[in-house]
């Protein structure tokens, strides 16, 4: 068992095999011709599942460590947010990557701007995954997060125990690990009454603000790096 790379030993990159590694063409292209690695250089490799280990750059990677197995962190947490107008779901994703959050999930509600059909949904979510795993091996996880189809709130919440962001609401804890975050123009009444809320202070957050803050909360106290009051 170990810790994540710390980004001491180059660049790190997501491969199928971790014992016969070999990397896509996109991947080898950033190495080789952006990030212009040399025959030897050394870099990172991890396959998805929490496990990494130490290599050198070559058409074929080389290995030079051994596989290291993360534990997963417990507990799980997840941030979901209604989708906001332009490219504000990529900075999302990117953050809430970069944290370490474990899932995301994407919502709709009755004050959502953005309006996607089932197509443009699997498109954008596709694109997500795409950005959360480019965000991934730039922050040095060996997880991409699990991003979930773009549901209506109500539905999410009948599948997962999620919180609501809302002002006004309990202090957030690990209690409640799974965070939804609304639509600039706030939550309706209907979709608020009878449910669990949190409050992320007393300001009135931009939704991808909100998103940031309410993982990096949920993050820190698994790190055990704020004191959780709950515990």
């Amino acid at each position: 068992m170990g810790a994540l790379p710390d980004g001491t030993t180059g660049p790190h990159v997501f491969v199928e095999d971790l014992r016969a590694p070999e990397f896509s063409n996109e991947d080898h292209h950033h190495l080789g011709r952006v990030l212009r690695l040399r025959k030897g250089d050394p870099l990172t490799l991890s396959d998805g599942a929490r496990r990494w280990r130490q290599a050198a750059f070559d058409d074929i990677p080389t290995l030079t460590g051994d596989i290291i197995e993360v534990p997963p962190p417990s507990p799980l947490i997840t941030v979901g947010f209604v989708v906001p107008k332009g490219d504000r779901p990529t900075w999302i994703v990117q953050k809430l990557t970069e944290i370490g959050v474990d899932e995301i999930h994407l919502l709709s509600s009755a004050r959502s701007v953005v309006k996607w059909d089932a197509r443009k949904s699997e498109q954008q979510r596709n694109r997500l995954i795409r950005v959360a795993r480019e965000a991934a091996m730039q922050s040095r996880q060996v997880k991409v997060p699990v991003i979930r189809d773009t549901r209506d709130v109500a539905e999410a919440l009948s599948m997962f125990d999620a919180t609501l962001a809302h002002r006004g609401g309990d202090q957030l804890t690990l209690e409640h690990p799974i965070i939804y975050i609304g639509p600039e123009g706030g939550w309706e009444p209907a979709e608020t009454a009878n449910r669990s809320t949190v409050s992320l202070g007393p300001s009135v957050l931009r939704a991808e603000t909100a998103a940031v803050a309410a993982g990096s909360a949920l993050a820190l106290l698994r790190s055990n790096l704020l004191d959780n009051h709950s515990a």
